[in-house]
């Protein structure tokens, strides 16, 4: 019997009509949908197209490698949590690192509670700058007591940045700007305060990526600079009783977030106990007799010496360039 062409089957007697092309696959294997249904899909493998170079994931430290690593199996495993504490987790070294993140986490608090008094108005500038040299003495004993104990960790790095930046990089300016803003122009206070809260930034930015030197500061710290301003707003809590007008006051705020992110090298504090004790005596005579004065001093011969010292080793590279020339 003759098949028509495409036409619909009028019963299930009649005979199927030729089709197209693809009809005869479809007899053959049955239709589409039931080879979709019935046939089972071989399984898929996700790749990432991310993957590192063998270059960068040799700069990676071990914790690194291990997050960005790609297992070897058919299928992704789902990512692994960090493990905060590296080595192993006894109870002591728990308590040890609970401890020293307590004195990060206390820093944090200290900053907010600043940040709170000091928006109560100029009364309690004095107590949020009290606050904020609380949280300069948590951050001097959380780097000492993580490698005294052992449990230094790249989490408490990253935790002890974010404490800066609250305490040291908001709070601070805050505070200033509440002691500064009634007897200076706002504008200038403002803008003063601002550049303290991004040089802040941008130098601990920097200092979590840069090499380490023993020796020297790049710039000067973060938590040597909310200090410098803390214990000025304590020692002179009216700035039109300071040495300088209080315009002046504003723009040594503008000069010392600068020297934040300069390559001027400072010396660690750690390396002057290999000063002379006269040098030591010196100052505390000073400080029985004018506290203020004293204190302008010593900051100011401290701050001069970074381009001093820049100087100095500018002129011994290129006089070493031209001894090897």
């Amino acid at each position: 019997m003759r098949r028509t062409l495409w036409l619909r089957r009028r019963n299930n007697d009649s005979p199927r009509p030729a089709g197209r092309g693809i009809a005869r696959g479809l007899r053959r294997g049955g239709t589409f949908a039931r080879r979709l249904v019935l046939e089972p899909l071989p399984p898929i493998r996700l790749r990432r197209r991310n993957a590192l170079s063998a270059e960068t994931l040799a700069e990676l430290n071990e914790v690194e490698e291990a997050a960005v690593k790609e297992p070897a199996g058919d299928e992704l495993a789902p990512p692994a949590p960090i493990r905060l504490l590296p080595g192993e987790a006894t109870v002591a070294r728990r308590i040890q690192f609970a401890i020293v993140n307590g004195c990060t986490v206390t820093s944090i608090a200290l900053g907010m509670t600043a940040m709170i008094l000091a928006s109560r108005g100029p009364e309690m500038v004095k107590w949020a700058a009290l606050c904020l040299l609380g949280s300069v003495l948590m951050d001097a004993l959380d780097g000492p007591l993580a490698r005294r104990f052992g449990v230094a960790s790249p989490f408490g790095l990253q935790m002890d940045s974010l404490a800066d930046m609250c305490s040291f990089g908001i709070a601070t300016p805050i505070v200033v700007y509440q002691w500064l803003h009634g007897d200076a122009p706002v504008a200038v206070v403002a803008a003063a305060c601002g550049l303290v809260a991004i040089c802040a930034a941008i130098r601990l930015a920097r200092f979590n990526v840069s090499p380490k030197d023993g020796r020297f500061f790049s710039g000067v710290p973060t938590t040597m600079a909310a200090a410098v301003l803390v214990i000025a707003t304590v020692l002179i809590p009216q700035p039109t009783e300071a040495i300088v007008p209080t315009l002046g006051l504003a723009l040594v705020v503008a000069a010392l977030a600068l020297l934040m992110v300069s390559s001027f090298p400072y010396v660690k504090l750690g390396q002057l106990r290999k000063l002379p004790p006269v040098l030591w005596i010196l100052p505390a005579c000073g400080a029985l007799l004018d506290l203020q004065a004293t204190f302008v001093i010593v900051v100011g011969l401290y701050l001069i010496s970074g381009p001093l010292l820049w100087v100095k080793h500018r002129r011994a590279d290129a006089a070493s360039a031209g001894t090897a020339a």
